[in-house]
């Protein structure tokens, strides 16, 4: 198990050099999105004015509230609680944001599927989950909110956000076909398989 700081944009190697069971800490920037954002983008052919190439994004629909534009906030929004969702319901997004947005690590909770497995193998991507009810802790993470797009989503819009020591993160799928779910789920089965026969059940 390593733990592994990375700054933002990454290339390629740095994810392939990720291992299940590691830990990630990110610097400088994270994108945040969710269900609506991608719907748009990739089912309604909408493009973003941000670069995703090499970057992190988050499964987030933001609490903020709209301040004035002054000093080092460019964005007119300031965060006031940024938690994770659930990532399943968002399953059919993750190869078209590895391979035509160029994005290189997708953070949420709750895992995703096989094949976001494949596209992570193929692509070189990495899942980073976060536990659940630390949306308090991870609003301390970040910085600043330095821009938004497609903001007619609101707050499913396209977010950018300064990020300092956002983690530590667990790598919960990787580059090489490694999956925490499946390993667990793989644990639950066989002690299911044990318990059945020790009461005798077929």
């Amino acid at each position: 198990m390593t733990h592994h700081v990375l700054h933002m944009p990454c290339d390629e190697a740095a994810i392939r050099a990720l291992r299940v069971g590691d830990h990630v800490t990110l610097q400088d920037t994270l994108f945040g999105i969710r269900d609506a954002t991608q719907i748009h983008m990739f089912d309604h052919g909408r493009r973003t004015r941000m670069d995703l190439r090499g970057h992190a994004v988050i499964h987030t629909a933001p609490n903020v509230r709209k301040v004035d534009k002054r000093g080092t906030n460019d964005s007119g929004y300031e965060a006031v609680c940024i938690g994770t969702t659930t990532s399943d319901r968002m399953e059919r997004f993750t190869r078209p944001l590895l391979e035509r947005e160029g994005v290189r690590i997708v953070i949420g909770k709750g895992g995703l599927r096989d094949d976001s497995l494949r596209a992570f193998a193929d692509l070189g991507g990495v899942y980073l989950a976060i536990i659940g009810g630390t949306a308090a802790l991870e609003t301390t993470w970040i910085e600043a909110i330095e821009d938004v797009d497609l903001d007619d989503l609101h707050p499913e819009s396209l977010w950018k956000f300064r990020i300092r020591d956002f983690g530590p993160l667990l790598v919960a799928m990787d580059s090489h076909g490694g999956s925490l779910y499946a390993e667990v789920q793989a644990k639950v089965a066989d002690r299911r398989a044990a318990a059945l026969a020790k009461l005798g059940v077929v």
